[in-house]
């Protein structure tokens, strides 16, 4: 267990896209708003954080609150490792509730049952390899970066083994998201194990192969990028914008029924966050032209062997890989080409200022 870690169609209408998107629930709002369209969010979040904070330490603080400029916020990753801030494992229940309550202004219902279901993964995996005290379900830290006082940026990071959440907070112009990581070991708790059967992110997963068995042809042979999965995903840390170039067919080249189906893929990802993010996050993607998505695969098409997607435009990056340990390990990545650690956000903000 190792972590490195065809239907006939006619080319739709910019209307029959958006269509699609409103079709799985996607709220579509004015053009021209994006992640400046929560700014009460970030107010939100600036009050969660001055509570769980206030209830640390001194030590614990010190821990907890990093420089704005360090290296330390940008220095995301999946793999188990020991984090800065403060870790589940080291808090009391009431800090540790204050933290949930920290992530409850950045997640749906649905976001907060993946990371709570992200925690139980990593005890089924203790209890599988032997390794209860490395797979620890308290090694997930919450780090702020910056003051949350005030009208400067300021950051925070909820990280463990296969989750990573970053947030970049603009007081007056709202939240920046991604990257955000969900990963899963094992991506299907095999029988035997009082789980058995639970499936972390088997939504994604059932998506993108409804999607890709979807497409035949020349279509679904434009689709696949490679024969073999690729391993892992590409735009991991330090390689957020690594991928340059669309792959994959083009969205506008799919049937209606084809581009809800890639839109339903998109609207699980933004799901994961609360209502008000994740319509700002669908917004981005129509300004930015739904009909510039690109969808690829890579490897088996059929469930259980390695396999590899990705939804890739000008606003939004999903990779997903289910390569290793036999095809039951999944690593998945959401980005914002455009806003990854809030940049789009952070250049308005340091031009208005200044």
């Amino acid at each position: 267990m190792n972590d490195h870690e065809h239907h006939h169609h006619q080319r739709p209408t910019r209307r029959e896209i958006v269509g699609g998107a409103a079709a799985f629930g996607v709220a579509m709002t004015l053009p021209g708003m994006s992640w400046a369209s929560t700014p009460a969010v970030a107010t939100e979040m600036a009050r969660a954080g001055a509570a769980w904070l206030g209830l640390l330490s001194e030590s614990q603080q010190r821990a907890a609150q990093l420089a704005w400029d360090g290296r330390a916020r940008r220095d995301w990753h999946y793999i188990p490792r020991s984090r800065p801030g403060v870790a589940l494992r080291d808090m009391t229940p009431a800090q540790s509730a204050a933290a949930w309550d920290l992530l409850g202004t950045l997640l749906s219902a649905r976001g907060l049952d993946q990371v709570r279901g992200q925690l139980q993964i990593e005890q089924v995996l203790g209890e599988m390899s032997g390794s209860l005290r490395f797979r620890d379900p308290g090694n997930y830290a919450l780090a702020i970066f910056g003051d949350l006082r005030g009208t400067a940026p300021w950051a925070w990071r909820f990280e463990g083994h296969h989750l990573s959440l970053s947030v970049v907070v603009g007081p007056e112009y709202g939240v920046g998201i991604t990257p955000v990581f969900f990963g899963a070991n094992p991506a299907r708790v095999p029988r035997g194990h009082a789980h058995a059967g639970f499936r972390l992110v088997g939504a994604e997963e059932d998506a993108a192969f409804g999607l890709i068995r979807s497409l035949e042809g020349p279509v679904r042979a434009r689709a696949v990028i490679g024969d073999r999965a690729l391993g892992d995903i590409v735009s991991g840390p330090g390689r957020e914008l690594s991928l340059g170039r669309f792959e994959g067919i083009a969205v506008s080249g799919l049937s209606g029924l084809q581009q809800s189906g890639v839109m339903q893929v998109l609207q699980l990802y933004a799901g994961t966050m609360r209502e008000e993010i994740a319509s700002a996050a669908m917004t981005r993607l129509r300004e930015g032209g739904l009909d510039t998505l690109h969808f690829a695969w890579a490897g088996s098409l059929e469930p259980g062997r390695p396999h590899y997607f990705r939804i890739h435009g000008p606003t939004a990056l999903i990779e997903y890989d289910n390569t290793q340990d036999g095809a039951n390990h999944v690593h998945s990545v959401w980005i914002d080409p455009q806003g990854v650690f809030g940049q789009d956000m952070l250049q308005k903000h340091y031009r208005n200022a200044h």
